[in-house]
């Protein structure tokens, strides 16, 4: 698999887990059910000011060739997160999750591919709350965050620095990583007794 084909495959075996993390109930999960301008705020500051923190930390731990998408997905997200303007609070279980990753090939998968996809889903959502609270500026921000925080090519450079057995590994722990996030949203609407399967 090429760095193309590798984050195919990963999106082909989270496709259902990133479809219900781009549900409306998200933002539920994540702001433990205040849907308020502040909130929301908050959980997407703390999501990229995390990132922010991990990637560099990575950049610095990395010998090889991609210590460079690291440090400029670090710098990306904390351009994200100064633009968010919002105190962080606790780090939520994709962040969590993220911590705990170890080796290059695993951070290239769970940080510069898997993150990406999850974003994409969870920017999509916070669009519709300012389209829904009638801010149209807000909306507009989150619009172009989710482009930026969605793009995936950082993920495709660092692949390409990585050898076929390497993509194999990062492809796994991509999975992994929206599978933690996936679980952490749905172990908190359980616990808030919502269904995170849709309601079809």
């Amino acid at each position: 698999m090429d760095a193309e084909a590798t984050i195919d495959a990963v999106r082909d075996q989270t496709e259902t887990e990133r479809d219900r993390l781009g549900s409306d109930k998200v933002l539920i999960a994540a702001t433990d059910a205040t849907l308020e301008t502040e909130a929301v705020l908050t959980v997407a500051a703390t999501r990229e000011s995390g990132s922010a923190d991990i990637f560099g930390r990575w950049a610095a731990e990395t010998d090889s060739d991609v210590a460079t998408q690291f440090e400029a997905a670090a710098e990306a997200a904390m351009e994200r997160a100064n633009r968010i303007d919002a105190d962080a609070g606790d780090p939520d279980g994709f962040v969590d999750h993220l911590e705990t990753v170890s080796g290059t090939a695993r951070r290239v998968g769970a940080g510069l591919v898997a993150a990406p996809l999850v974003a994409d889903r969870f920017y999509l959502q916070v669009v519709s709350f300012f389209i829904n609270e009638a801010d149209e500026g807000r909306a507009d921000m989150f619009r172009g965050i989710r482009d930026e925080a969605s793009a995936l090519d950082d993920g495709v450079t660092a692949l390409a620095h990585l050898s076929e057995a390497e993509r194999e590994t990062a492809a796994a722990a991509a999975t992994d990583a929206i599978g933690a996030a996936y679980a952490d949203y749905a172990e908190t609407l359980e616990g808030m007794g919502l269904d995170p399967k849709p309601i079809c």
